[in-house]
């Protein structure tokens, strides 16, 4: 749902995160200008017919124009990743495990439903019903178990009785002795008797003892191997990449060019670059660019560039082409680089449905796909300006400086038309056609092949990259939030300030922030009441727009000139220092050249879920007032970056 002030940039500006994706199946049912329509038949990658259901009337319907239908029967209540509880997880993991399936079944029958649900041991109607959440979402969250009655988070227990449970389940019962559960429940009536309090009953004693993970209890009663083996993701060959999107490789690589900066067109150094293709068509599913090293950010950039529509990035470049790709992978495929293995990104992989898988250690081969790819790229690469070739004996006597003559933008615009009208229309020898026909081949089929049907599209594109973006617990302080030493706040944080954690009134309530680095003037945060983020900015407003990397080089700064301690107006003199040294060298030195370019190529907050700037309107004062917080579909949301 939008409204005309989806652009305006408004201090209180919040949204909710949605993950249902559009369903491009037929007889799916769609939205298009407030009406519901079900799909009759898809034509192509950009366009269906739809029967309108309430008339029966056909029409022809954009792609890129659909939104899908909310119905308050299959609607629950989205958080962040952050926010869901280990157990919770594992439930939902194991209704997924007895959907799994079924989810490609482009036609269920009943009895195949009834079979499964006898195999799992659920009801035929309980096995519909989760099927139907997935469907209508799309990701593993849809399946967390509703809650009915007494909340979560609400004791029946006096606080008194629930602080000395908890004290005898972390000092005694998560130990290396393993006391039984019964011994524990002794040793919580004991301190109940010293304290001359009333002890809980010993149901309520093993139901608390119950919810403990498996992987807590593993490690707190001594068997911290066990639980790492059982619980970190296990390396292996990737299943038969047999249908699209069903293995996505991933990896980072510095690219075999100089750039030079945008003013003065002088050499600054080599990009990275981190490219995801699917291993089935060979597809290019996306890409991210920088002058960064490779990141966490650098990951979810990728991601989501891989699973959002290109429409607007093409039109970003000025690339006219075609770039039919979007839509959740089923398995990752990536390397062990410590920015892959973050908990981040295997929690937000997990929330998609998405498989992360692992190359295994000093076996190449696993990597194969993507690293031809790469060569493929880098050959092209090495035909331009201020190449550096591969190797040294390649390069010989050019002067990969003296020749760059491509600036980042103007090398992304080439990379961009290099993917798309050459490397997906150029025959590949693999495969033994063009990754655009295989592509077109796994998803609408041929005499041979029943196709898997187009992807179903994301309907939030900040949902989407904030799912992957670096996320941080805090408290929230009569201040606001410190996170690495800055200080934010904003209206939204006032009622959650100095709470204090149901489950145990003794602690301070911690919340989930976000942040893209590359700009941390402002944070996102999840409101876990409302179920809404809220745009925070730094408490400070004479602070400047900084990534995360410009502030940690004014930090270290200042510690070179013996701070002792660091606070915001010291950072902000560091930082108009270090940009006003850059600003007199940059004409001169290669390294304040790239660092002023790093700054601009920030400071544009292009994302893949922001590749264009929005649209800004000019509400009227009353509007205004009545319209409260502002939320609606991001595709129209303005300023999110």
């Amino acid at each position: 749902m939008t409204n005309e002030y989806d652009n305006f940039d408004y201090p209180n500006e919040a949204f909710e995160p949605m993950r249902q994706r559009i369903e491009i199946q037929i007889g799916s049912l769609v939205q298009h200008n407030k009406l519901v329509y079900r799909i009759a038949q898809v034509l192509d990658f950009e366009s269906v017919i739809g029967i309108e259901v309430e008339s029966g009337r056909s029409a022809p319907l954009r792609i890129g124009e659909l939104s899908p239908v909310i119905d308050a029967a299959t609607t629950f209540q989205h958080k962040d990743v952050a926010e869901i509880a280990d157990t919770d997880w594992k439930e939902a993991e194991r209704r997924f495990a007895a959907i799994q399936p079924l989810i490609k079944v482009l036609y269920i029958g009943r009895d195949e439903v009834a079979r499964r649900a006898s195999e799992v041991g659920v009801s035929t109607a309980t096995l519909y019903r989760w099927l139907q959440r997935y469907k209508a979402y799309g990701d593993v969250s849809a399946l967390i178990a509703k809650k009915r009655g007494w909340q979560d988070g609400k004791s029946r227990i006096p606080p008194y009785a629930d602080t000395v449970i908890e004290q005898v389940i972390n000092d005694f019962y998560l130990t290396i002795q393993r006391p039984t559960a019964q011994k524990a429940i002794t040793e919580v009536q004991r301190i109940c008797s010293l304290r001359g309090i009333e002890a809980p009953h010993p149901n309520t004693i093993r139901a608390r003892i119950g919810k403990i993970t498996e992987k807590n209890s593993l490690r707190g009663r001594g068997h911290k191997e066990k639980a790492k083996n059982k619980f970190m993701p296990a390396a292996g060959s990737f299943p038969n990449a047999d249908y699209p999107l069903a293995v996505v490789q991933i990896d980072h690589t510095p690219v075999d060019i100089i750039l030079v900066d945008d003013i003065y067109r002088k050499p600054i150094g080599r990009p990275w670059i981190t490219l995801a293709m699917d291993i089935n068509s060979r597809m290019v599913t996306g890409y991210y660019l920088s002058f960064d090293p490779p990141s966490e950010t650098s990951v979810a950039m990728c991601v989501a560039h891989s699973i959002l529509p290109k429409e607007e990035w093409l039109l970003l470049h000025s690339v006219d082409a075609e770039w039919h790709v979007w839509g959740i992978p089923k398995t990752i495929h990536v390397d062990n680089g410590a920015d892959f293995r973050s908990n981040n990104f295997q929690q937000s992989c997990l929330i998609h449905g998405i498989n992360l898988e692992f190359r295994p250690v000093k076996q190449p081969r696993y990597g194969g796909h993507i690293e031809r790819i790469v060569g493929t790229f880098m050959r092209e690469v090495h035909d331009l300006p201020g190449t550096t070739f591969s190797n040294i004996k390649e390069k010989d006597e050019y002067n990969s400086e003296k020749e760059a003559v491509m600036t980042k933008s103007e090398f992304e615009s080439w990379l961009v038309t290099l993917i798309c009208k050459v490397y997906h229309q150029r025959l590949h020898s693999s495969i033994g056609m063009t990754p655009t026909r295989k592509w077109e081949i796994g998803v609408f089929g041929n005499n041979e092949i029943q196709g898997c049907g187009v992807p179903a599209r994301p309907s939030d594109r900040l949902t989407v990259l904030l799912d992957f973006l670096p996320s941080f617990q805090r408290t929230v302080q009569t201040f606001g939030v410190t996170i690495d030493g800055l200080s934010y706040y904003a209206e939204a944080l006032r009622p959650y300030i100095n709470s204090s954690d149901p489950k145990n009134p003794t602690k301070k309530n911690e919340f989930t922030f976000r942040r893209d680095p590359r700009d941390i003037s402002t944070i996102w945060f999840f409101d876990p009441l409302l179920k809404l983020y809220f745009k925070i900015p730094f408490a400070d407003q004479a602070l400047p727009s900084v990534s995360i990397w410009e502030y940690q080089q004014a930090k270290d700064l200042l510690k070179r000139e013996g701070a002792k301690s660091v606070n915001e107006h010291q950072v902000l003199r560091a930082i108009t220092e270090l940009r006003s040294k850059v600003d007199d060298s940059k004409e001169r030195t290669k390294k304040a050249r790239r660092q002023a370019q790093r700054r601009v190529e920030h400071e544009k907050n292009i994302s893949p879920a922001t590749p264009l700037p929005a649209k800004k309107t000019e509400p009227t004062m009353p509007t205004l007032l009545s319209s409260g917080l502002i939320s609606g579909d991001i595709d129209d949301f303005g300023d999110i970056a």
